[in-house]
Order: structure tokens, then sequence, then C-alpha cells
């Protein structure tokens, strides 16, 4: 038996996912897939398109075998943390070989070579990412300045330097390696270079069209050109929640709560948010008072210094009240618990090898929750239920859906 894991977010699922998961197999020969999957809300600070157990569901159907869900607690942060959660959950297990992942370098020396100097930074390092903050530019981007230097002063100018700290997907696969190294983890990384539609482009190359580009589709309503695009399946599981709840979920659909959040909030408040820069709660609440609109507030409030994707997971960490304090409490742990969202005949097969191999508590609804877990966990899971709570929330539904973690059981394909 060989395992693989993989890590995703299939907001939604497009061809590119079907590329992901032949290209797992054919590289590792693997028998069984494993999905470390986001949750209600995605990396980049927004509602998915539809729910957890919808995605889930898809990703079975189009070859995963056990589809585990990424705590909200991971899930919306910044690639670090969103890595690190994921592949600590994996490592967990005790069972998977490998992680595989597409990259725009496709080599994983370059990219093990980008993760190393970043888990030993050099006083030269540190010296041009302070430089770099300290004239208004973004976290990513000074740390991106400071790795070319570092590779630049190391006479390694063999690959595209550029290219390789800013694509997306590279950034992801370097974090991947930091957070196997940290764990000091037996799984073996294996990357492919990543072909099709760049992250944020809306274009369409042989039928591959990026997860952002699809969701342009969608909001647009240009269901015609989508069905090229994504599955059979996928395309079914996206007419049925939007049959069902009568609208996708986007960012936007929580422009009037966090308006009137922003309204009663004060700054003490503000700045005990998880991610929230001193200063920054400033700029915040002084456009609130100019923008209801969330695209057009997040517009307003970003700079070079704060993406466009740090304002919306501060955002929603806001919505969630998600402290500074607790976070951290939480990231001092590893995770405890595996979810399951999704699985198949196989899949079984690897739960029970998780029962043998591991640890771990693995709960399929809240319901079924032991009641002596411990008290890390049992932060987490209420931070889990406050985010599918709200996810629903933003569906505006004329009866509201609460505790659906506790009602929902997971999608077994037989």
């Amino acid at each position: 038996m060989k395992i693989a894991g993989i890590i995703t977010e299939y907001n939604p699922f497009h061809n590119g996912h079907i590329k992901h998961i032949a290209k797992t197999k054919e590289i590792t020969n693997a028998s069984h897939i494993i999905s470390v999957m986001s949750g209600s809300f995605v990396q980049r600070g927004e509602p998915a398109i539809i729910d957890k157990w919808s995605r889930a569901k898809t990703a079975i159907e189009n070859g995963v075998d056990l589809v585990i869900e990424l705590p909200f607690v991971y899930a919306a942060q910044s690639a670090e943390l969103f890595s690190y959660g994921a592949i600590s959950i994996l490592d967990s297990l005790n069972i998977v070989d490998s992680v595989v992942f597409g990259s725009e370098s496709g080599n994983i020396c370059e990219i093990e070579e980008i993760a190393d100097i970043l888990l030993n930074e050099t006083p030269f390092f540190k010296k041009n990412l302070k430089d770099s903050l300290e004239i208004g530019k973004s976290f990513a981007v000074s740390r991106s300045i400071a790795i070319e230097k570092e590779l630049f002063r190391n006479n390694n100018q063999d690959f595209d330097i550029k290219s390789l700290v800013r694509g997306s997907n590279n950034i992801l696969g370097i974090e991947y390696l930091k957070a196997l190294k940290k764990l000091d983890s037996k799984i073996s990384p294996i990357t492919y270079k990543r072909i099709g539609a760049s992250y944020n482009s809306i274009e369409i190359k042989d039928n591959i069209a990026s997860a952002t580009g699809i969701r342009s589709l969608i909001k647009d309503q240009k269901f015609n050109i989508l069905k090229d695009l994504i599955p059979e399946s996928s395309y079914h599981n996206l007419l049925l929640f939007n049959k069902q709840y009568g609208k996708f979920n986007y960012l936007n659909n929580y422009s009037r709560i966090i308006s009137y959040i922003l309204a009663i909030s004060k700054k003490s408040e503000l700045i005990k948010i998880f991610d929230m820069e001193k200063g920054l709660e400033n700029r915040i609440l002084q456009y609130s008072k100019e923008y209801s609109d969330i695209d057009n507030l997040i517009s307003a409030i970003s700079s070079k210094r704060y993406p466009k994707t740090r304002i919306s997971r501060i955002l929603i960490h806001l919505l969630i009240r998600l402290s500074k304090e607790e976070i951290v409490d939480i990231f001092n742990h590893r995770p405890k618990y595996i979810r399951i969202l999704a699985s198949n005949k196989k899949g079984f097969e690897l739960i029970n090898l998780i029962k043998n191999k591991s640890e771990i508590e693995i709960i399929n609804k809240f319901s079924d929750v032991n009641k002596n877990i411990d008290s890390i966990s049992k932060k987490m899971l209420s931070i889990e239920q406050t985010a599918t709570d709200l996810y629903f929330l933003g569906l505006d539904l004329p009866k509201p859906l609460k505790g659906m973690d506790f009602s929902t059981s997971p999608y077994i394909r037989k």
C-alpha cells in the first residue's frame, strides 16, 4: 500500500485538480490518496463558493479516497500557517508516504533551497527583510527580496530567482517543505511543473482555468463556458448547491455584517484580532466610514504593505472573533484530531490504518466528539462551529442554518 497526501481547497473542483490527482498517482504509484481540504473558508480569506461537504463529495467522485478537513484556524491564514496545519495533519496520521503538489518551478531542489534559507535566517537575510519592511513593502514581498539577495550572495544564479520566490504555488511548496523539516517528518515531498492558467488568471488554456477564473464565470452565470472546465460531477454539485440555497457564497455576501461590526467596534477590540498590526486598525476604521461594500472597503484599505488577501483574512477573523491570544495558544500545539468530510471504500481502509498507527482522534460529526477530548481541540472545534454557522449566514437563508457540524455526516461513496 502506497499512500499519497495532497493539500487542496477545491474552490471549486476543476480540470486542473483532475490532473493533480492523476499526476499524483502517476508519480508515486499511490494506491490511496488522502486530501486535506479547507473547510468553510479558504486561504485567501473568503467563504468557499459552495459548502465543504459538497466539495468533499466532488473530490471522492473524482479519484480522492479520503477527505480530511483543514480546520479554520489554519485554513484562513497566511501560506506559512496554512501549510503547517495541513502538513501537521498528514504527518500525524503516521501512514502517509508522500505529499505531492504542483509548482511553477517543478524542481524540488530549487524549492528546498529556499525553504532552508527561511529555516536558517542569517543576519544578512534579517537585515534585508527589515529594510524592505521599513520602507512600506508587504511581508511577502520583503521576504522575497531578502531571499533573492541571499541567493545572489551565495552566487546561486542557476535559476530564475524572482519567479521562484513569487510564484503562488512555489510559495506554498516552500512552506510545505519548511513544515516537513520543522516536524522532522518522514513524508517525502514531490513536485511537478504546473501547467495551465496561473493562480489569479481568468484565462483559459487547454480546457484548464484557475479557480479564480472559474469563480468569475460562475458569478457572471456563464455556465455554458464553465461546463468544459470542470468535471461533470463538479458541475452537477455546483448547480445542486445553487438550487438548494438560491445563490453561491462570496465575501461580498458579508458586507452588511462586517459594516455593522466595524461600526460598533473600538480600536482596543480590533487590535486584539489575530494578524492585526498596530496602526492597521485605524486604517480599517477610517475607511469603514466611507465604504459599506466589502470589496470596495478591502480595495481602499489595502496597500503595498497590506495586500488584499491579508485584509480579507483579518475581516474574516473579526467575524469569528479570532483573537491573537487564543490562536497563538492553539498554534503552540499540534492538531490532535482529524475531521472526516468524505470517504470511499478505500478511504475506510485508510481510516482503519490510522486507528492502528496513530493516536489521533477521528471525528465524523461534532455530536460524536469524545467528551474527554483535550482543551485545545475543544477550542478548535468551537471555532470551527462558529465558522460553519457564519458560512451559512452569508447565504441569507429564510431560516438560519445552525449546527451543521453536529448534524451532517461525511459523504460516503460505497
